[in-house]
């Protein structure tokens, strides 16, 4: 198991890939959390006027932009991790170095392992160095003070983290790797914000956009932009981090029974 997670690590340092998506996730999560508090923050300073979220409720706002807004991009290179094979036909090579698929799929769940973490941990980073600026700037307050925010930047990395599992386990279902990124594109951009507003509006469904991807993935951070707005409530943390891996773990199973077990041609 060593060696082929060794070798997995190799497929995945051996590219530009990690580095440029970890790079563009960062300027993303930073002009997000920029923005978001400029523009409310700033939003409640004319005469008359008031914040249309609570200063510290902004601040946790700001501080899970990424969760929010920027976890296409581990869920994205959490799916690529996997259908890079396909796409290069090295899969065959690596089931006839190691014939063993439980291992391969393993292997390559293990290696994501510490991109999972670094991209996590970038994430918030990258959201406390642009937001408590702009924070700051805004006149409403850092709330580094405040342990709620700390908590909050803590279990915001771990969401995205968990973001790139779960891209894992859709790389395994869906193992065309141009399919798999229009769709997770697709999904985060436009199906799931639509869905989500849309229940919002209808308090027979309302319930449900808790358990939507999106929302389990900020349920883990406890805070997002559509929670503070009051478009959707959030599931607590622990709930929305089974949600979350549910689906990774549901989408690898089906993916298992099938992709990964398939004839090599």
């Amino acid at each position: 198991m060593t060696a082929a997670v060794r070798a997995e690590l190799r497929k995945i340092l051996t590219t530009r890939l990690w580095w440029a998506l970890l790079a563009a996730m960062g300027g993303a999560v930073a002009f997000l959390a920029g923005a978001l508090a400029l523009a409310i923050g700033l939003g409640g300073q004319q005469p008359g006027d008031e914040l249309t979220v609570p200063p510290d409720q902004l601040a946790l706002t700001v501080y899970s932009a990424g969760v929010t807004l920027g976890y296409v991009f581990p869920l994205a290179f959490g799916a690529i991790i996997v259908t890079q094979e396909f796409r290069h036909r090295t899969f065959q090579t690596s089931v006839l170095a190691e014939p063993r698929r439980t291992r391969v799929a393993a292997a390559k769940l293990l290696a994501a392992l510490p991109f999972a973490l670094a991209y996590g941990l970038a994430s918030s980073l990258a959201a406390l160095a642009a937001g408590a600026p702009a924070l700051a700037l805004a006149g409403t307050g850092t709330m580094l003070d405040d342990p709620a925010t700390w908590r909050t930047l803590a279990l915001g990395a771990v969401a995205m983290a968990a973001w790139m599992l779960v891209g894992v386990g859709f790389g395994t279902l869906v193992t065309n790797q141009v399919a798999v990124v229009v769709g997770v594109l697709v999904w985060t951009q436009i199906v799931e914000p639509l869905a989500r507003i849309g229940l919002g509006y209808w308090d027979a469904a309302a319930p449900v956009a808790r358990f939507l991807p999106g929302a389990a993935g900020e349920a883990i951070a406890g805070s997002s932009f559509y929670s503070a707005t009051g478009l959707s409530d959030l599931l607590a943390p622990w709930a929305g981090l089974l949600v979350l891996l549910g689906y990774g773990l549901v989408a690898a199973a089906i993916g298992w029974r099938t992709s990964f077990r398939r004839d090599i041609t």
